[in-house]
């Protein structure tokens, strides 16, 4: 038997050093002696540390970590090249605790023969649902007269009608997995759907019921709700600026769960504040956790979650089995499903290390 170490990064942890965030899914390895785990405890907050929650989104992984681990299992932290800064004579796999891999150097980690996988699935309906979350909640102007109780304002009744969803064209950007979902979902409120999705199968968005258009102008001034589900990438980094909410009807409103950085933030906060547009509904930000004194804070026609909206107790068992199994398999000497760097399964060095373990497969 050869021991296999995994270590999950220490913001899965609290202030006590237990556990912070629900099920993580470590019963998953009860059967497999050849599996032992552990977390990177310095990453994890102390008590007192008041400053730990402004840090939170930039922890990295450090050189110590690498060299002290078979398998990673991510979080929140960066994976920068300078991780590997001694080398990764080690480390075999990292596995992203979701989706995307925006923070994780996929050159750096190919280079040094360790292997990415994400849990490309898990998320995907708990993602879909929250943007229709907030679009229904944008619809029906919940907040707002969640306030007007609060404050003693039934005269101001008239003032925040909403509207209903059937007949209304929700716009989505980037046609994956949980624009896909979120397109099933609208569908059946009678929604028309259009998407811009340059790699999308039109024959798929065909029978989904969605109409593919050319560009995302065409997109924004066609919707009543624009919703982005598409990565972030060199190619998406700012793409939504001023021109797209120019564009949109002062009726229609703005739905982000997929990343911050896709959009021109000042744009948005202009279009916003001049009630351009209607409102917005936001589970991510340019800079996380968002500052207090941020100007989206002051504004009343948008809704704020911490990038979290998705994430439920279901999701994050699915997600974190995902984990667990992708560690178990390369303890047994076997890559991962879903590796988001493919050309490395094919490189000597990570061969080399898978293959240390592959003595544990007849231990199961």
């Amino acid at each position: 038997m050869r021991r296999f170490e995994v270590r999950y990064t220490g913001d899965y942890l609290d202030a006590e050093g237990k556990i912070g965030v629900g099920d993580i899914a470590l019963d998953v390895y009860s059967p497999h002696a050849f599996v032992a785990c552990e977390f990177l405890r310095e990453q994890a907050p102390a008590k007192g540390d008041a400053d730990y929650w402004d840090r939170l989104y930039s922890l990295e992984l450090a050189p110590k970590h690498v060299a002290a681990a078979d398998g990673i299992v991510i979080f929140r932290p960066w994976v920068k090249a300078s991780a590997f800064a001694n080398g990764a004579d080690r480390l075999v796999v990292i596995g992203r605790a979701g989706a995307g891999v925006d923070k994780i150097d996929l050159a750096a980690c190919t280079a040094n023969d360790v292997a990415v996988f994400n849990a490309p699935d898990t998320l995907t309906h708990a993602t879909a649902s929250a943007a229709f979350l907030l679009m229904l909640a944008l619809a029906k102007r919940l907040f707002e007269q969640e306030r007007l109780v609060r404050q003693g304002r039934w005269d101001l009744q008239p003032q925040t009608m909403g509207v209903d969803l059937p007949g209304k064209t929700l716009a989505i950007v980037g046609l994956g997995a949980s624009g896909k979902e979120l397109a099933r979902l609208a569908r059946a409120w009678g929604m028309r759907v259009i998407a811009y999705s340059p790699r999308a199968d039109p024959s798929q968005a065909a029978s989904l019921g969605v109409r593919l258009v050319a560009s995302l102008d065409e997109l924004f001034s066609s919707a009543d709700f624009v919703s982005l589900h598409n990565r972030l990438d060199a190619s998406t980094r700012g793409l939504i600026g001023a021109r797209h909410f120019a564009l949109m009807k002062p009726t229609a409103y703005f739905i982000n769960v997929a990343r911050g950085e896709i959009v021109d933030e000042a744009a948005l906060v202009a279009a916003l504040a001049e009630r351009r547009i209607a409102g917005a509904g936001l589970d991510v930000f340019t800079r996380e956790p968002l500052p207090l004194d941020d100007p989206l804070m002051k504004l009343p026609n948008v809704i704020l979650t911490p990038h979290w909206l998705p994430s439920t107790r279901d999701a994050a068992r699915l997600t974190m089995t995902a984990m667990a199994n992708g560690m178990l398999a390369a303890a047994q000497g076997v890559a991962p499903k879903h590796v988001v760097n493919p050309e490395v399964l094919g490189r000597t060095g990570f061969q080399s290390k898978l293959a240390r373990f592959r003595e544990n497969a007849a231990k199961r």
